[in-house]
């Protein structure tokens, strides 16, 4: 499917850690990070008349993804390893478009076990946009289109 048609399914969205190489979690559902402009400067002064004014912040937040993961018990030695590990974090969509951030595992909490269920936790993926040269530098997020699609 092309990227520019929109998504009917988000089946199937994966999350790939430079660092875990080997599909030990496996993704029930995901939420893309989202965006946000920190809200907005106030630059209201004494000749305004009616109306406060405002002027947007320069800089911008990518927020934590969060995933619901089945995982195999093995999981629990690589997570515990990668957990506040900085790495190349890349999330590919059902249309093959990739969105990559820097960012570090910051949690990882199994459910509940019980009967009739398969294990699944919640894994929040915190984005750091600094990549791991000498010494870091901000990264910004690469949305990226796979050669072939429109």
């Amino acid at each position: 499917m092309p990227s520019t048609e929109k998504l009917i399914d988000g089946h199937s969205t994966v999350i790939s850690l430079a660092n875990i190489s080997s599909v030990k979690l496996f993704e029930k559902s995901v939420t893309p990070p989202g965006f946000d402009g920190g809200g907005a400067i106030d630059i209201t002064d004494m000749r305004n008349t009616a109306w406060r004014t405002f002027a947007p912040k320069q800089l911008k937040t990518l927020q934590p993804l969060t995933t619901t993961v089945a995982y195999s018990t093995d999981a629990y030695e690589d997570v515990m390893d990668e957990l506040l590990t900085n790495q190349l974090i890349t999330l590919t969509f059902p249309d093959t478009t990739t969105f990559a951030f820097y960012g570090y595992i910051e949690s990882f909490v199994p459910d509940g076990f019980e009967e009739g269920n398969q294990p699944t936790a919640t894994m929040t993926l915190q984005p750091t946009l600094r990549d791991n040269a000498s010494p870091p530098a901000e990264t910004a997020p690469v949305y990226a289109i796979p050669s072939g699609a429109t």
